[in-house]
C-alpha cells in the first residue's frame, strides 16, 4: 500500500486521552483556529475513542469558518471501530463519512498498530494538539515522539504543573 505523506509545515495531529468528555471544546475550538490562522490546513486524526473523534468533529464543525482545513483519519486497522460501545461507533462512522481522505494502515489488529499510527501522524506532523493529564498510556507515547521530533505542542489539559518531561 502506497501512503501519501503530508507537509509537515501545514500538517497538526490530534492524540489524547479515551476519556475524554468534551469539557475543554472551548480551548480545543480556539487551538483548532489558531494552527489554521498560522497555515495549517491539514489535521490527523488517529481515530481512537474520546478525544480524537472529538477534535476531528470540531474541525468538521468549522468547515464554514475554516474552508480549507481538511481532516484525515488514520485509521490503525480495518474494523478498529467494532470494538467501540454504540454511541463512539456512531462517531467513528460520522467522523469517517466527512473525513477528507481515510487511511488505514493495516488490514487487521496486530501487535504495533497503535503505535505505527502514532508514529506516521508524528511523521507527517509539525504541531501536535492534544488532551494528555500524564497518564502513561499511547497519548503518552505520541507526546513523547513530538517532543523528540520537535513539534509545537499545545496541550488543552491546562495544568500549569504538568511537563513535558520524558
Amino acid at each position: 500500500m502506497s501512503i501519501i505523506h503530508y507537509n509537515p509545515d501545514i500538517t497538526a495531529c490530534f492524540t489524547g486521552h479515551r476519556t475524554y468528555d468534551g469539557g475543554r471544546n472551548d480551548e480545543l475550538r480556539t487551538a483548532i483556529c489558531r494552527l489554521y490562522s498560522m497555515g495549517y490546513r491539514y489535521f490527523l486524526c488517529g481515530m481512537a475513542m474520546g478525544f480524537d473523534l472529538e477534535a476531528a468533529e470540531m474541525v468538521i464543525s468549522l468547515r464554514n469558518r475554516l474552508p480549507l482545513a481538511e481532516v484525515i483519519a488514520i485509521v490503525p486497522f480495518q474494523g478498529m471501530e467494532e470494538r467501540f460501545p454504540a454511541e463512539q461507533r456512531a462517531k467513528y462512522a460520522r467522523v469517517i463519512a466527512e473525513a477528507d481522505e481515510v487511511i488505514t494502515l493495516a488490514t487487521q489488529y496486530a501487535p504495533g498498530v497503535y503505535t505505527q499510527r502514532n508514529n506516521f501522524m508524528v511523521k507527517n506532523s509539525s504541531a501536535v494538539i492534544t488532551y494528555f493529564t500524564g497518564e502513561k498510556g499511547g497519548t503518552a507515547y505520541t507526546i513523547h515522539q513530538a517532543v523528540k521530533h520537535l513539534c509545537y505542542i499545545q496541550n488543552i489539559y491546562n495544568d500549569p504543573q504538568l511537563q513535558f518531561t520524558f
